[in-house]
């Protein structure tokens, strides 16, 4: 009885109100997305403004390229790839990386900045990140 009591309780104070989209498919990631960014805090609203426009982070992510030392900025493109067409090696990807981070003010994870070998990796990935600015 006390445990159906506490439940019902607990739940009076959990429920969230939420408008599905038309589409039955479409709703279900769009549902858990907007209930993760309620418990942390965020309204919808809020985290669907804070993504920078993907073009303008491309020509950012390029302007920093270009300005690092040991780059030609005539081979610079959107599909280069650090390693490969730049002859970088591993020390100056994570300088790149560091610089980027300045740029856009925002800290990248360890286990993501492994991940970011060539401008479109990083354009995409700074793009879809809430903290860029």
């Amino acid at each position: 009885m006390a445990a159906a009591a506490a439940r019902s309780a607990l739940l009076k104070h959990l429920r969230l109100t939420a408008a599905f989209p038309a589409s039955p498919r479409r709703a279900a990631p769009l549902f858990f997305a907007q209930v993760l960014l309620r418990r942390r805090g965020f309204s919808t609203d809020e985290a669907r403004g804070t993504f920078l426009d993907k073009s303008e982070v491309a020509d950012r992510v390029i302007t920093v390229v270009k300005n690092f030392q040991k780059v030609d900025p005539s081979k610079v493109t959107p599909n280069a790839h650090f390693q490969k067409d730049f002859g970088l090696d591993s020390l100056d990807t994570v300088e790149i990386v560091m610089a980027l981070e300045e740029e856009f003010g925002f800290e990248i994870p360890d286990n993501e900045a492994d991940k970011i070998d060539s401008i479109n990796v990083a354009v995409d990935f700074i793009a879809s990140h809430p903290q860029a600015k």
